[in-house]
């Protein structure tokens, strides 16, 4: 087993190794990239040196990243082939441990752990005539005994499976999941190739049903993998995997970092899920919390051998004051292996192919966000306020991922726009993949808030849209989760509110309400789509403009399940409206997954039409034309385009198949002139109808 590097007894490192000599960033490095970095070249020196100094600490001590984030395989519990079980845990504080459970009695006598120089108690239990003696399934803790002399019982931190009773106690128990082999899940299917244009379907298993009740991975794994595949999405994010006592959390109160949700069915069900998305040609992504944990002591990490500082940090700095929840100690030793390993973890023993990290705005800053808000100004992303070992962890994390699975997805969930958080650490940037563009969904609540239809700002619209660093992915977003929460509204409750129950089917009236509401519905996740990012992703149900907010239940609503659950069935509804957003939808996945303008260099904007409503763009040598006028549709407008040609219709909001009113032909043709126009060597002529938008392509594409 590989040893911690020498510690106190809290797992931070003695004498620390100083930064290597003559590392320096690569000559591309950011600054490069970005001249406007250089008055901070200092401080990026010096946070790719920590995160070197990690690296080479690791090296040292653990024989580099691979050995260092393997350890589930140390930790916890683990079964030998010949049967036998032992079971390690970081518990410094305690000066007694003993393992207890259903297979002796909860006998604290009977199987003593001892402890090594690094805080790591240890217990192997032989088998008996080659069968482990903890049997599956069985309960099981660890009990210590405190410096203070107080006998303590913990569910082990490492722990794969934990369950919970709520008709006995909202305490959940931790078991020994070791199935027989015939009852394990084995992964049969590759990965998919990372996807180079990213459409991702933003799900949590618990809602994914029309029923008032908890969902299961197996019924995930049947329905909605196909409505997913059939939606044109490449990739699913999966919410609230990693146990929560509280369902209400939505996943973001993690008190079990190993263990999938028993909510939803055991783990083996889980791998089959995300094996047979991986036989559809879609990746998965977790959800992970790593920005926080679970103030919870009795199931949770808290407190866990009577410390406070184990895991976290001590007082108040491991304390979040808003999420009421405990912060890591990223600088430690042990806290590294917990956390990479946990990484690690999912990928192996599940499959996943990558993370959205919540929360990330919150490791990166001392001060959390809480209460701040962020210019872009550069010194906000330097100095006091950064949390230098949150960052470190961060590129550290990404650095092991992407080493060791070269496919893998990053994302990162930033509010503060921290300069180089998608680029590699070898040019002095933190590693991640994607960050999520989070202002985009801010600015449509404003705009349906707050401005009439006419007071719409379109180079405002257009520039949040392409307000990205250059250089640096984003995945856009019209609307996730949290615009779903209850205390919030979606975009189709704001556009439409309570027509929405009366006149969403074709036997009523088609209100202006209505139309308005469908037409901009459409309106903003293309334009989403097309100008936002090199992603996209969508929250299941938002799609098809889901009826209802979402409210898992709880004291406040009396428990009800009747806001926790997804109407997925309202699209097969012949008669709804619901199905031509959804068919909407699809058009745009699978045109895109034609054409490419997601990974297609940001887009070439031509109009900015204030008066008329009108933006005119191209990006994957595609020709897109929004009309956001509330009232006015233009006969024969004039449009620039760079490449000469015939152009077809390959997208239109208005199609009657998209509940539209149909009043561009789809078999129209539109021919260019050969004069300049808008700063583009051709212009050709359309109609564009109030509220819709078309997008063309030249006809032999």
């Amino acid at each position: 087993m590989a040893s911690s590097a020498p510690s106190d007894g809290t797992g931070e490192l003695k004498d620390p190794i100083p930064h290597p000599a003559g590392v320096q960033l690569g000559h591309l490095g950011i600054i490069d990239l970005d001249p406007w970095l250089e008055p901070f070249r200092e401080a990026i020196q010096q946070r790719f040196n920590y995160v070197e100094r990690w690296i080479k600490t690791v090296d040292e001590t653990e024989g580099g990243l691979d050995k260092f984030s393997k350890g589930y395989e140390k930790y916890g519990f683990n079964v030998s082939s010949n049967g036998d079980i032992t079971y390690r845990e970081w518990a410094p504080n305690a000066v007694e441990a003993a393992l207890v459970g259903d297979f002796n009695n909860w006998d604290t006598k009977a199987n003593i752990m001892t402890k090594n120089d690094f805080g790591t108690w240890e217990i192997t239990l032989p088998a008996k005539d080659g069968v482990p003696v903890i049997p599956h399934d069985s309960k099981v803790k660890i009990t210590m005994v405190t410096r203070s002399g107080e006998r303590i019982y913990r569910i082990p931190a490492w722990i794969k499976r934990v369950v919970q009773d709520l008709e006995v106690s909202p305490i959940y128990e931790s078991v020994f999941w070791n199935p027989p082999k015939e009852q394990q899940y084995r992964l049969r299917h590759a990965r998919p190739r990372k996807p180079e244009s990213l459409r991702i379907y933003e799900a949590h298993v618990g809602i994914s049903s029309p029923d008032t009740r908890v969902a299961t991975y197996k019924e995930f794994t049947a329905n909605m993998l196909p409505r997913i595949k059939y939606l044109g999405y490449n990739a699913i994010q999966l919410m609230a995997i990693m146990e929560h006592a509280y369902y209400a959390s939505f996943g973001y109160q993690v008190n079990n970092f190993f263990a999938a949700s028993s909510r939803y069915g055991n783990p083996e069900d889980l791998k089959e899920l995300v094996d047979t998305a991986h036989s559809m040609g879609l990746v998965v992504l977790l959800d992970v919390v790593h920005s926080h944990a679970s103030k919870n002591v009795d199931d949770g990490l808290n407190m866990f051998d009577g410390s406070d500082h184990l895991y976290f940090h001590s007082g108040p700095k491991g304390q979040h004051d808003l999420w009421d929840s405990r912060l890591f100690n990223y600088g430690n030793h042990e806290v590294l292996r917990f956390l990479l390993s946990n990484l690690r973890f999912w990928m192996d023993e599940y499959g996943f192919d990558g993370f959205r990290f919540d929360g990330v705005t919150s490791m990166l800053y001392t001060h959390h966000g809480i209460g701040t808000g962020f210019s872009g100004g550069y010194h906000e992303y330097f100095g006091p306020a950064v949390d230098d070992d949150g960052v470190m962890y961060l590129t550290l994390a990404n650095e092991m991922l992407h080493r060791l699975y070269p496919e893998c997805i990053t994302v990162a969930e930033d509010v503060s726009g921290m300069p180089a958080l998608c680029l590699p650490h070898n040019v002095g940037g933190v590693g991640f993949d994607y960050r999520l563009a989070m202002a985009i969904p801010d600015m449509y609540i404003k705009l349906l808030k707050e401005k009439s239809d006419d007071e719409w700002d379109i180079g405002n619209l257009a520039f949040t849209l392409t307000n990205r660093r250059h250089g640096e992915k984003t995945i856009a977003y019209a609307e996730s989760h949290d615009q779903a929460l209850v205390g919030d509204k979606t975009l189709m409750m704001w556009l439409c509110d309570k027509e929405m129950y009366t006149h969403m089917s074709v036997l009523t009236e088609f209100t202006p309400i209505i139309e308005r509401g469908m037409a901009l519905h459409k309106m903003i996740r293309l334009v989403t789509h097309a100008l936002g990012g090199e992603g996209y992703l969508n929250f299941e149900g938002n799609e098809f403009g889901h009826p209802e907010w979402l409210d898992f239940p709880r004291a406040g609503n009396n428990n009800s399940f009747w806001y926790a659950r997804r109407q997925l069935n309202l699209t097969e509804d012949g008669l709804l409206r619901y199905k031509f957003l959804n068919e909407f939808d699809r058009a745009m996945q699978t045109t895109e997954g034609k054409y490419g303008w997601l990974r297609a260099p940001q887009a070439y904007i031509s109009l900015k039409h204030e008066g008329d409503k009108v933006l005119v763009f191209e990006r994957a040598g595609l020709l897109w034309i929004f009309n956001f006028h509330p009232t006015n549709s233009f006969t024969d407008y004039r449009v620039g385009v760079e490449a000469a040609g015939t152009y077809r219709i390959v997208l239109d909001t208005d199609d009657k198949e998209f509940g539209g009113l149909g009043r561009n032909l789809k078999e129209t043709r539109f021919f260019t002139t050969d004069m300049e126009w808008n700063g583009r060597r051709n212009f050709l002529q359309v109609y564009i109808p109030t509220r819709t938008a078309l997008v063309l392509a030249p006809e032999d594409s």
